[in-house]
């Protein structure tokens, strides 16, 4: 027997109608790329969303056509993420981090029709523009005047003219739910980038679920930063909660110095805050070398790689900012655990409180969570074993975009690649990437676990822990370390640290000072780039074996 409900389909323009009914005057906040701030409201979003989607009809853009952008955060992007998948087609975000040539390898794979960017990255659009003939209308997300006379780029034109004249309303179309609505690609590490083809059905549901309590916590009297990226996996899901929840949200741009996201979030009184760790490591910085405090900052969110407990302790005790640690991945749109305590956890001690807060946390609803061994059997989830992560969910892909390879999907698992524990209350810690883990005389050292222990150390900006060859043990750990500006540091120090904090067998057996770590476009560190660079460094102690 069926239920007598209506039938609602989940839809992308719902939530901006949503918002244009219930928040309509509530700020939305950008840091332009001119360096100025602009201020618009829900209200104006919307209208100008169904202007953009009215100039997409008026080019005759078939729905379900890929619309890309390449463009930082702000109020004409998130105008785009309604305009475009509202109206039935498909919006495709671009990392401008990434080679070139992957970026020209993505835009081909996409077949993207129209390409939409800020100027800052006019000499990309330049270069791409010859190697991705599919793209046949280009848009400058700026005013009128502040389009380039001599860009090379045929019939370039401004946002601004693009969509002024049009109505301010729009017929949504009443798609099925399960009709794609936006496009990303992983950051190709290995190989080609993957495309993973979000509906939206999906991205309703991921913001529904990011805003509960015990994920991001949100709602209409917060003012949110999204620090992270646009372009990366739909920041997080957070232009979507926006319109779902009616908070203030402040773009920041590209200026995401740690001088810079201070500065507004002191402005703007923002009260929580979403982002990758090398980001809140520049504004720590900052904020503690000019003896700066938070005035409005209550929570952070922190993913995309581990935050480094050194890190959270420092949010949580010295500023008073409840970290929430996160995990997820573009597979899984992305979030997919979020660490919040219970209320049986109130009552711990600040170091037993620490010790299960630097874990990922718990599985939001429509997410589950497993791991198993080599053969695919479940193991405990008694905090200790590891084993390889598996996830499946509401957002939760089963292929990738034009893949000619079979579906990755195991028994409608999909693999993530990552080693974890799960303890007895679901929460989960990565403790290293499977490609990551350091093997060495048959047991495995997490290299998150040697980094951690390195960024705990004053001197230590950054620290990335790869294995190298050794002919006894297979492999064993080193410590690729960038010191902070103006601190010294020798190996025999940062090896001592280690001394009572990790196994005798764990510690690193040598460290190597760089001036810097590759990043990746999503700010991850590039252990594959650090292995290359060091192919040819051999440890000192397999020299004497």
């Amino acid at each position: 027997m069926l239920g007598l409900m209506q039938h609602y389909p989940l839809l992308v323009s719902s939530l901006l109608e949503f918002a244009r009914t219930q928040h309509r005057d509530t700020p939305i906040i950008s840091r332009r790329v001119e360096g100025d701030i602009h201020r618009s409201d829900y209200s104006q979003v919307a209208n100008r969303a169904c202007q953009a989607a009215h100039a997409l009809d008026a080019w005759n853009i078939p729905a379900g056509s890929r619309v890309a952008t390449l463009a930082w955060n702000g109020y004409r992007h998130f105008e785009l993420y309604y305009g475009v998948s509202g109206s039935g087609r498909v919006l495709h975000t671009i990392n401008p981090r990434l080679h070139p040539e992957q970026m020209a390898w993505i835009c081909n794979h996409a077949e993207d029709e129209v390409l939409c960017f800020d100027l800052s990255f006019l000499p990309l659009v330049q270069a791409l523009q010859s190697k991705v003939p599919s793209i046949r209308h280009y848009v400058a997300l700026c005013d009128a005047d502040k389009l380039p006379v001599d860009s090379g780029i045929p019939n370039l034109v401004s946002y601004e003219q693009w969509i002024a004249g049009h109505p301010t309303v729009y017929a949504w179309p009443q798609l099925d739910e399960n009709t794609a609505s936006s496009l990303c690609y992983t950051s190709g590490t290995t190989g080609n980038p993957k495309g993973v083809l979000y509906s939206h059905r999906s991205s309703v549901l991921h913001a529904m679920a990011i805003a509960m309590p015990d994920a991001m916590g949100l709602g209409a009297q917060q003012v949110v930063l999204a620090v992270v990226p646009m372009f990366h996996v739909n920041a997080w899901g957070l232009p979507y909660a926006a319109a779902l929840t009616g908070f203030t949200l402040v773009f920041p741009g590209a200026a995401l110095d740690g001088k810079s996201v201070y500065e507004l979030m002191e402005a703007e009184q923002v009260t929580m805050a979403a982002g990758v760790p090398t980001v809140w490591q520049m504004l720590l910085g900052y904020v503690q070398s000019q003896g700066l405090r938070f005035n409005t900052l209550r929570s952070t969110v922190v993913g995309g790689s581990a935050c480094p407990p050194a890190m959270l302790r420092t949010f949580a005790q010295d500023y008073g900012v409840d970290v929430r640690h996160a995990w997820g991945m573009t597979e899984t749109s992305p979030v997919g655990t979020v660490n919040t305590l219970k209320r049986k956890h109130m009552g711990l001690d600040v170091q037993a409180q620490h010790a299960l807060r630097i874990k990922q946390g718990r599985g939001v609803f429509g997410v589950d969570i497993e791991i198993v061994d080599g053969h695919g059997q479940p193991l405990p989830h008694d905090g200790k074993t590891p084993g390889d992560l598996l996830v499946r969910g509401a957002w939760v892909m089963k292929d990738y975009y034009r893949s000619d390879n079979p579906s990755p999907l195991q028994d409608g698992w999909f693999p993530s690649g990552d080693v974890a524990t799960i303890d007895a209350d679901g929460y989960l810690q990565i403790t290293d990437r499977s490609k990551d883990v350091i093997k060495s005389g048959g047991e495995w050292i997490s290299s998150i676990d040697v980094e951690n222990i390195a960024m705990a150390h004053p001197a230590v900006a950054m620290a990335a822990c790869i294995g190298v060859p050794h002919p006894k043990w297979d492999e064993r750990p080193i410590v690729v370390v960038v010191k902070k500006p103006g601190m010294a540091l020798e190996t025999a120090d940062l090896l001592a640290f280690y001394q009572g904090k990790m196994s005798k067998w764990q510690i690193p057996d040598d460290v190597v000072f760089v001036d810097s770590i590759p990043l990746g476009g999503t700010g991850k560190m590039q252990k594959n780039k650090l292995r290359d660079v060091l192919k040819d460094y051999q440890l000192p102690s397999a020299q004497t074996v």
